[in-house]
């Protein structure tokens, strides 16, 4: 399960101009059956682009 903070990748292009590949970290968990990530996604000024609620099978977790 991933935790607050996670730095994950997009396994799949979503609408609204995030490719696949595109790196946001988690910043909400909703415990569930499955649970779901609230993903933010930044511009390189740190200015959020994007806040997407995903499943963990739309995402991978980045380690290091």
């Amino acid at each position: 399960m991933l935790e607050l903070y996670d730095v994950v990748q997009l396994r799949e292009a979503m609408p609204g101009d995030l490719p696949a590949g595109a790196v946001g970290a988690v910043v909400d968990v909703f415990d569930g059956s499955p649970p779901l990530y609230e993903v933010e996604f930044t511009d390189t000024d740190g200015r959020t682009v994007a806040l997407v609620t995903l499943r963990a099978d739309q995402i991978i977790h980045r380690v290091g």
